[in-house]
């Protein structure tokens, strides 16, 4: 079994920065790709940024692209999510998940575990 516990998230003023962690519990950290997802109010969950467990590369939504920055860190089992020049519309309730199957198509797949989310509001 595999527990994720976001962490990191607040309220910042526009063009401004936060660093989501998620704690990963359980064996067999790095068989699971990881990623983030987040649930604007009033809309459905959306991919925001993924990095395969094969090679460590990183996959990002068009919406963040070259502000975010997804990592991780085998050694002490957390995957941080950085986030720069922040906008009001990047206001959401962030996700942790991981999947040991997922290789592509990550907006799509039915991921296997998932954090309880934290909330990041930005204002202007």
């Amino acid at each position: 079994q595999v527990q994720l516990v976001e962490s990191g998230g607040g309220s910042v003023q526009v063009g401004g920065s936060l660093r989501l962690s998620c704690a990963v519990s359980g064996r067999n950290f790095n068989r699971y790709t990881m990623g983030w997802f987040r649930q604007p109010p009033g809309k459905e969950r959306e991919f925001v940024a993924a990095m395969n467990k094969n090679d460590d590369s990183t996959h990002y939504a068009d919406s963040v692209k070259g502000r975010f920055a997804i990592s991780r860190d085998k050694a002490k089992n957390t995957v941080d999510l950085q986030m720069n020049s922040l906008k009001p519309e990047d206001t959401a309730v962030y996700y942790c998940a991981g999947d040991p199957w997922v290789s592509s198509e990550y907006g799509k797949h039915h991921w296997d575990y998932w954090g309880q989310g934290t909330q990041v509001s930005v204002s202007s």
